[in-house]
């Protein structure tokens, strides 16, 4: 079993260090949350009363950061910077969603003192994180890919190597994107059929089985009432937030800016989400889409 400091632990970081503690993992965490902390000192992690006391002798450090401006700070900053405080043995696992170059940035910084990085983004939301099955997107080393995942696979079922650092990244934000365009399209379909009368449990069903059929179907029905247990059924509270999928719209549009790659479809989903977040949206589920076509809103 692995000694791990765990930075970060929002809605994502707090189940995904739980689960490190069920596998038996010995897990100091650091939060600027009291509440936070407390959880996970419950259920039997120890407490540091700052990140770089967190990391003292741990083997692997993980950060479930907010932003890329957070995880350059944690790591790079002048003054209290992580760089200074890591073992060289150590191996930095950042499961953030950020840019591909701040995370490479911080990958050369870190490689430069010794410090093995790996950026791993997640997909699967909340519910992966509470239940361990996790998709983690790695960018790194062959090498730093395989240490990284003997932890990675406490948290997660599939574990990807993606390429060299950042390409992690690069993944998860492609992805997210196809996301975004699959939950927008699925919540206008349901609306038209809506809209002439048919069920949209049965118009759910009939896609399942025919060419429209995606993963928002399958798991994630947009329409309320159509799937239990899921946040369209529960006023689209906990999931992943609006202003999240609207942050990682940002971070594919300038990644695909930089790339000079033609996103038409996601320029408009980056549209629509950041029209329903100005609506007072923002902090409800990406699935709340749907009611930007509703005309019951």
């Amino acid at each position: 079993m692995a000694n791990i400091a765990f930075i970060g632990l929002g809605n994502m970081g707090g189940p995904m260090a739980a689960n490190l503690l069920k596998a038996g993992h010995q897990v100091c965490v650091f939060d600027l949350s009291a509440d936070a902390l407390q959880q996970l000192t419950d259920q039997g992690a120890s407490q540091a009363a700052s990140a770089k006391e967190a990391v003292r002798g741990v083997q692997y450090v993980i950060s479930m950061l907010p932003a890329s401006k957070h995880v350059e700070s944690l790591y790079l900053d002048p003054n209290e910077g992580l760089q200074e405080y890591l073992a060289k043995d150590t191996i930095v696992i950042d499961s953030s969603t950020i840019d591909a170059n701040t995370a490479k940035h911080v990958g050369k910084q870190l490689s430069a003192k010794g410090i093995a990085f790996v950026d791993a983004p997640v997909s699967g939301g909340v519910a992966g994180a509470k239940a361990g099955t996790l998709t983690f997107i790695v960018g790194g080393s062959e090498e730093h890919f395989l240490q990284s995942k003997i932890v990675l696979q406490d948290m997660g079922k599939n574990i990807f190597h993606a390429g060299d650092q950042g390409a992690g990244q690069v993944a998860k934000i492609c992805n997210n994107m196809l996301l975004s365009i699959l939950m927008a399209g699925t919540s206008e379909a349901l609306q038209l059929a809506i809209d002439n009368g048919l069920d949209p449990k049965v118009m759910s069903d009939i896609m399942l089985q025919s060419s429209g059929r995606n993963w928002t179907l399958e798991l994630y029905n947009p329409c309320p009432n159509v799937m239990e247990n899921v946040p369209s059924s529960n006023e689209y509270q906990g999931g992943f937030m609006v202003d999240l999928m609207r942050k990682d719209l940002g971070l594919a549009l300038d990644t695909a800016l930089k790339s000079q790659s033609v996103t038409p479809m996601g320029s408009l989903a980056q549209n629509l989400f950041s029209m329903h977040s100005m609506q007072g949206n923002g902090k409800k589920d990406f699935s709340s889409i749907f009611k930007l076509f509703s005309r019951n809103k």
